[in-house]
Protein backbone atom coordinates (compact mmCIF):
# COMPACT_ATOMS: atom_id res chain seq x y z
CA UNK A 1 0.00 0.00 0.00
CA UNK A 2 1.53 3.76 -1.18
CA UNK A 3 1.47 6.40 1.17
CA UNK A 4 -1.22 7.74 -0.40
CA UNK A 5 -3.62 4.53 0.15
CA UNK A 6 -2.18 4.63 3.94
CA UNK A 7 -3.16 8.34 4.70
CA UNK A 8 -6.69 7.58 2.74
CA UNK A 9 -7.43 4.35 5.47
CA UNK A 10 -6.66 6.49 8.22
CA UNK A 11 -10.05 8.10 7.37
CA UNK A 12 -12.33 4.85 6.62
CA UNK A 13 -14.42 3.87 9.14
CA UNK A 14 -13.48 1.24 11.62
CA UNK A 15 -13.54 -2.30 10.09
CA UNK A 16 -16.15 -4.31 11.86
CA UNK A 17 -15.39 -6.86 14.68
CA UNK A 18 -16.33 -10.45 14.30
CA UNK A 19 -19.40 -11.50 16.06
CA UNK A 20 -17.52 -14.82 17.38
CA UNK A 21 -14.95 -14.99 19.75
CA UNK A 22 -14.34 -12.71 22.60
CA UNK A 23 -14.48 -9.05 22.17
CA UNK A 24 -11.62 -6.71 23.32
CA UNK A 25 -11.93 -4.32 25.57
CA UNK A 26 -13.48 -0.99 24.86
CA UNK A 27 -12.57 2.40 25.58
CA UNK A 28 -14.85 4.98 26.74
CA UNK A 29 -13.32 7.78 24.46
CA UNK A 30 -12.54 7.12 20.32
CA UNK A 31 -8.99 7.18 19.67
CA UNK A 32 -7.43 9.80 17.90
CA UNK A 33 -4.41 9.97 15.39
CA UNK A 34 -3.07 12.47 17.09
CA UNK A 35 -3.33 10.45 20.51
CA UNK A 36 -1.74 7.27 18.59
CA UNK A 37 1.60 9.70 17.88
CA UNK A 38 1.52 11.15 21.46
CA UNK A 39 1.42 7.26 23.02
CA UNK A 40 3.72 6.02 20.59
CA UNK A 41 6.77 8.82 21.25
CA UNK A 42 5.73 8.68 25.40
CA UNK A 43 6.55 4.71 24.37
CA UNK A 44 9.52 5.55 22.21
CA UNK A 45 10.75 8.44 25.10
CA UNK A 46 10.74 5.90 28.06
CA UNK A 47 11.73 2.19 26.55
CA UNK A 48 13.04 3.21 23.28
CA UNK A 49 11.90 2.58 19.59
CA UNK A 50 12.63 -1.04 19.64
CA UNK A 51 10.15 -1.58 22.34
CA UNK A 52 7.50 -0.12 20.00
CA UNK A 53 4.96 -2.62 18.69
CA UNK A 54 1.79 -2.14 17.65
CA UNK A 55 0.71 -4.70 20.56
CA UNK A 56 3.00 -2.35 23.03
CA UNK A 57 1.17 0.85 21.58
CA UNK A 58 -2.30 -0.89 21.74
CA UNK A 59 -1.77 -1.60 25.23
CA UNK A 60 -0.58 2.12 26.72
CA UNK A 61 -3.95 3.37 24.65
CA UNK A 62 -5.96 0.83 26.07
CA UNK A 63 -7.06 -0.87 23.70
CA UNK A 64 -6.74 -3.73 21.35
CA UNK A 65 -4.17 -3.99 18.43
CA UNK A 66 -7.56 -4.19 15.65
CA UNK A 67 -8.71 -0.81 16.95
CA UNK A 68 -5.27 0.75 15.71
CA UNK A 69 -5.94 0.26 12.13
CA UNK A 70 -9.12 2.06 11.49
CA UNK A 71 -6.04 5.53 12.07
CA UNK A 72 -2.41 3.38 11.59
CA UNK A 73 -2.67 0.87 8.42
CA UNK A 74 0.65 -0.45 9.74
CA UNK A 75 4.44 0.31 11.56
CA UNK A 76 5.74 1.91 8.64
CA UNK A 77 2.55 4.37 8.24
CA UNK A 78 3.24 4.83 12.03
CA UNK A 79 6.93 5.64 11.43
CA UNK A 80 5.82 8.15 8.84
CA UNK A 81 3.43 10.15 11.40
CA UNK A 82 6.18 9.91 13.96
CA UNK A 83 8.94 11.52 11.94
CA UNK A 84 6.22 13.71 10.33
CA UNK A 85 5.46 14.79 14.12
CA UNK A 86 9.11 15.73 14.90
CA UNK A 87 9.55 17.60 11.46
CA UNK A 88 6.45 19.76 12.51
CA UNK A 89 8.59 21.10 15.31
CA UNK A 90 11.77 22.23 12.97
CA UNK A 91 11.69 25.82 12.43
CA UNK A 92 12.79 26.71 9.34
CA UNK A 93 14.46 30.25 8.56
CA UNK A 94 14.08 32.51 5.66
CA UNK A 95 16.72 31.26 3.11
CA UNK A 96 19.88 33.73 3.30
CA UNK A 97 22.50 33.55 1.08
CA UNK A 98 24.83 35.06 3.41
CA UNK A 99 24.46 32.97 5.67
CA UNK A 100 23.66 29.45 4.28
CA UNK A 101 26.09 27.39 5.86
CA UNK A 102 25.05 28.30 9.74
CA UNK A 103 21.19 28.19 8.75
CA UNK A 104 21.80 24.34 7.23
CA UNK A 105 23.52 23.71 9.94
CA UNK A 106 21.01 24.65 11.78
CA UNK A 107 18.32 22.79 10.66
CA UNK A 108 20.38 19.16 10.99
CA UNK A 109 21.30 19.89 14.63
CA UNK A 110 17.44 20.87 15.46
CA UNK A 111 16.97 17.50 13.76
CA UNK A 112 19.68 15.75 15.78
CA UNK A 113 18.20 16.74 19.16
CA UNK A 114 14.49 16.11 18.05
CA UNK A 115 15.73 12.65 16.97
CA UNK A 116 18.06 12.12 20.51
CA UNK A 117 14.55 12.63 22.41
CA UNK A 118 13.25 9.43 21.59
CA UNK A 119 15.95 6.94 21.50
CA UNK A 120 16.13 4.67 18.26
CA UNK A 121 13.25 6.48 16.71
CA UNK A 122 15.97 7.74 13.55
CA UNK A 123 15.58 4.37 12.32
CA UNK A 124 11.88 4.96 11.53
CA UNK A 125 13.69 7.65 9.01
CA UNK A 126 15.66 5.59 6.73
CA UNK A 127 14.53 4.49 3.37
CA UNK A 128 11.63 6.99 4.40
CA UNK A 129 9.92 8.37 0.96
CA UNK A 130 9.24 11.82 1.83
CA UNK A 131 6.07 12.09 1.38
CA UNK A 132 4.41 13.40 4.65
CA UNK A 133 3.91 17.04 4.33
CA UNK A 134 5.65 17.86 7.28
CA UNK A 135 8.57 16.07 5.97
CA UNK A 136 8.10 17.50 2.61
CA UNK A 137 8.19 20.80 4.27
CA UNK A 138 11.73 20.74 5.96
CA UNK A 139 13.54 19.19 2.96
CA UNK A 140 11.48 22.00 0.82
CA UNK A 141 13.02 24.40 3.18
CA UNK A 142 16.23 23.05 3.14
CA UNK A 143 16.50 22.70 -0.69
CA UNK A 144 15.73 26.61 -0.41
CA UNK A 145 18.88 27.31 1.98
CA UNK A 146 21.35 25.34 -0.32
CA UNK A 147 19.90 27.07 -3.40
CA UNK A 148 19.96 30.34 -2.00
CA UNK A 149 23.84 29.47 -1.09
CA UNK A 150 24.45 29.12 -4.75
CA UNK A 151 24.83 25.32 -4.96
CA UNK A 152 23.27 23.74 -7.92
CA UNK A 153 19.98 21.83 -7.90
CA UNK A 154 21.42 18.90 -8.45
CA UNK A 155 24.05 18.57 -5.96
CA UNK A 156 21.65 20.36 -3.07
CA UNK A 157 19.04 17.47 -3.66
CA UNK A 158 21.95 14.62 -3.07
CA UNK A 159 23.53 16.47 -0.58
CA UNK A 160 19.68 16.87 1.50
CA UNK A 161 19.71 13.01 1.35
CA UNK A 162 23.50 12.42 2.57
CA UNK A 163 22.72 15.34 5.45
CA UNK A 164 19.68 13.28 6.41
CA UNK A 165 21.00 9.99 6.20
CA UNK A 166 23.85 11.22 8.57
CA UNK A 167 22.05 12.79 11.14
CA UNK A 168 19.46 9.66 11.39
CA UNK A 169 22.90 7.51 11.17
CA UNK A 170 24.54 9.21 14.23
CA UNK A 171 21.57 9.18 16.41
CA UNK A 172 20.76 5.89 15.95
CA UNK A 173 24.62 4.92 16.68
CA UNK A 174 23.98 7.62 19.68
CA UNK A 175 21.55 5.39 20.78
CA UNK A 176 22.59 2.24 20.39
CA UNK A 177 25.55 2.92 22.27
CA UNK A 178 23.53 4.56 25.33
CA UNK A 179 21.58 1.06 25.47
CA UNK A 180 24.55 -1.05 25.77
CA UNK A 181 26.01 1.09 28.14
CA UNK A 182 22.60 1.07 30.57
CA UNK A 183 22.69 -2.55 30.00
CA UNK A 184 26.24 -3.34 30.63
CA UNK A 185 27.40 -4.56 27.17
CA UNK A 186 30.27 -2.65 25.77
CA UNK A 187 30.60 0.07 28.69
CA UNK A 188 34.31 0.72 27.28
CA UNK A 189 32.66 2.33 23.99
CA UNK A 190 32.11 5.31 26.05
CA UNK A 191 35.60 5.44 28.09
CA UNK A 192 37.92 6.88 26.25
CA UNK A 193 40.84 5.62 28.59
CA UNK A 194 39.86 2.43 28.50
CA UNK A 195 40.26 2.53 24.59
CA UNK A 196 43.59 4.41 24.68
CA UNK A 197 44.49 1.46 27.06
CA UNK A 198 43.50 -1.36 24.37
CA UNK A 199 45.04 1.01 21.43
CA UNK A 200 48.24 1.03 23.56
CA UNK A 201 48.30 -2.77 23.97
CA UNK A 202 48.19 -3.85 20.45
CA UNK A 203 51.64 -4.13 18.65
CA UNK A 204 52.90 -0.85 17.15
CA UNK A 205 54.73 -2.84 14.17
CA UNK A 206 51.65 -3.90 12.96
CA UNK A 207 49.44 -0.89 13.85
CA UNK A 208 51.82 1.46 13.66
CA UNK A 209 49.22 4.57 12.92
CA UNK A 210 46.90 3.26 15.31
CA UNK A 211 49.16 3.53 18.48
CA UNK A 212 50.74 6.92 17.42
CA UNK A 213 47.80 8.55 16.75
CA UNK A 214 45.40 6.88 19.52
CA UNK A 215 44.74 10.27 21.38
CA UNK A 216 43.06 11.92 17.96
CA UNK A 217 41.45 8.46 17.19
CA UNK A 218 39.65 8.71 20.58
CA UNK A 219 39.38 12.88 21.11
CA UNK A 220 35.95 14.72 20.93
CA UNK A 221 33.08 14.95 23.74
CA UNK A 222 29.64 15.37 23.41
CA UNK A 223 28.65 16.45 19.79
CA UNK A 224 32.44 17.43 18.36
CA UNK A 225 32.19 14.58 15.92
CA UNK A 226 28.70 15.06 14.58
CA UNK A 227 29.71 19.18 14.44
CA UNK A 228 33.35 18.14 12.53
CA UNK A 229 31.52 16.06 10.38
CA UNK A 230 28.25 18.33 9.18
CA UNK A 231 31.51 21.11 8.71
CA UNK A 232 33.08 18.82 6.13
CA UNK A 233 29.91 18.00 4.32
CA UNK A 234 28.97 21.69 4.09
CA UNK A 235 32.24 23.24 2.69
CA UNK A 236 32.67 20.00 0.48
CA UNK A 237 29.36 22.21 -1.05
CA UNK A 238 30.79 25.52 -0.67
CA UNK A 239 33.68 24.50 -2.33
CA UNK A 240 31.89 22.53 -5.65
Amino acid sequence: MNPRERRAARHQSPIPEAEAGPKPRRRKAPITVEQVIDTALGVIATEGYEALTMRRLAGALDTGPASLYAHVVNKADLDELLIGRLCAELVLPEPDPAAWREQIRAVCTQIRDQYLKYPGISRAALAMAPTDLETVRVSEGMLAILLAGGVAPQAAAWAIDALLLYVAAYCLEVSIARQRAADHDAVWVHDRDELLRRFAALPAETFPHTTRHAAELTAGEGHDRFDFTLALMIDGLAHR
